[in-house]
């Protein structure tokens, strides 16, 4: 039961944390992107409280096999800088910088009920999918690692 019912505390709890930071209005989120104009510092203040938080839990991860609830600890290979994975991020980037509106606050605002956010998601939803496809059709966008190339 308890299992069951973590990830969707947890996931609250991030959800609150969201609204409480002010991290779902995606002016915010903009204001933080215009260095060049007028820059709103607070999103670094919400991502430099994640990573004081996020630090010492990864640090205690990586030396037990197994989480408080006894699942599996799989921690990403920090090594592997691969062609999806620069991909990827450069489109999160790229959607996050012209909506202000990453996945996460996209599913707190909607309760607002605006309709960016349902045309945000399709977008997302959408994207997933094509990605999916991409990836499992064996199409070179799983290359190998970009460590090395010019």
């Amino acid at each position: 039961m308890i299992r069951t019912l973590s990830p969707f505390l947890l996931g609250l709890l991030f959800g609150a944390g969201l609204v409480i930071s002010g991290m779902t209005d995606p002016a915010r989120v903009i204001g933080f992107l215009d260095v060049a104009g007028a820059w709103n510092p607070s999103l670094a203040f919400v991502m430099g409280g994640a990573i004081a938080v996020s630090l010492p839990a990864f640090a205690r991860a990586r030396s037990r096999p197994t989480s408080l609830l006894g699942g599996p600890i799989g921690l990403p290979d920090r090594r592997r800088i691969d062609t999806p994975l620069v991909a990827g991020a450069a489109l999160f980037g790229i959607g996050w910088g012209l909506s202000g509106i990453c996945p996460g606050p996209a599913l707190v605002l909607l309760g607002q009920d605006p309709l960016e956010i349902y045309a945000f998601l399709a977008s997302l939803i959408l994207g997933s999918f094509v990605a999916d496809r991409i990836s499992a059709s064996g199409t070179p966008i799983a290359a190998e690692p970009l460590r090395g190339k010019a």
